[in-house]
């Protein structure tokens, strides 16, 4: 992957880092007549509503839940939520598991999500210990690969990625509305983060994001972690920076070199104005790739 593709997409972050550093205020964009995208919750929820009830997509974080819940109530009209899908375990997208799961709602995520919110451990970058969550919060629904269901009219369908952004990472495609909900597999105005502690990494962010692309088209709207709705353009923008990132840390990672030197080489250089300080994306790419090292092919 030479320059000339790397100077064509430097621009692959999207909006300045200082425009998307800054908390949005609670607000709704529709999305459609019965979908819409709730921002300033900790993290983007998405929502459909209609005559089954609303069902969402990503819970916000635990401090923002009733507020979030109050969202829902009053663009909804409904006081009960049926169902609610988890993109990931963290807790950016789980923290309304508990409200909702005590409340009875159908909690739906990848296998692994469950297993990580069950867990003890420590994630070194985050200096954060994570304990175990109310049985509650768990997921009550949870699949290995793919799915899909029939909500009010809409068809949903949703799949598993493998080691990418975590271990635990699901799209979820509205096909009527033609909205895809990639969660953090798609940072804007950032470098995504690679959390290497549940097993994300560079290399399969890549195929993640090869996925998504394959599933959107020229008109599909995508819903980030954080930030706005993005197109499909937006989407190959990330992955022709993360190919071009891949190949020259793949390269680094051969010669040996530690996660301190990969930084002194400057391998973002033409994207860091954009998206920001480079230093936890490369510290969490040598420890993810490292991680998988007999998956990379320069090495092997």
């Amino acid at each position: 992957m030479g320059l000339a593709l790397a100077g064509a997409w430097a621009a692959a972050c999207g909006p300045t880092r200082a425009a998307a550093a800054a908390a949005p205020a609670p607000g709704v964009t529709a999305l459609g007549p019965r979908l819409a995208l709730l921002r300033g919750y900790g993290g983007n929820v998405t929502l459909l509503t209609g005559p089954a009830g609303p069902l969402l997509v990503d819970g916000g974080s635990a401090p923002h839940a009733a507020a979030l819940l109050s969202a829902v109530t009053a663009h909804s009209g409904a006081r009960q939520v049926p169902v609610l899908f988890n993109s990931h375990w963290h807790p950016e997208q789980t923290g309304a598991n508990e409200r909702l799961g005590r409340a009875g709602a159908r909690i739906i995520a990848h296998e692994n999500t469950k297993l990580w919110l069950s867990s003890d451990f420590e994630s070194p970058w985050q200096k954060r210990h994570y304990t175990p969550v109310p049985r509650a919060a768990l997921p009550n629904d949870t699949f290995y690969t793919t799915g899909s269901l029939v909500h009010g009219g809409e068809r949903v369908d949703y799949g598993y990625v493998l080691q990418a952004h975590t271990d635990s990472d699901i799209w979820v495609f509205f096909r009527d509305a033609n909205v895809l909900v990639a969660s953090d597999l798609l940072a804007v105005a950032s470098y995504p983060v690679l959390d290497y502690v549940t097993l994300g990494w560079i290399g399969g962010l890549v195929t993640a994001n090869k996925t998504l692309l394959d599933l959107a088209n020229a008109d599909t709207r995508i819903v980030p972690g954080l930030g706005p709705v993005q197109t499909r353009e937006d989407l190959k923008g990330q992955l022709d920076m993360l190919l071009v990132l891949q190949e020259r840390l793949y390269t680094l990672l051969r010669d040996g070199r530690s996660a301190d030197e990969m930084l002194a080489a400057h391998p973002t250089r033409e994207y860091d104005a954009r998206c920001g300080d480079p230093e936890l994306f490369i510290r969490n790419a040598f420890r993810g790739m490292s991680a998988h090292v007999r998956q990379i092919p320069v090495i092997v």
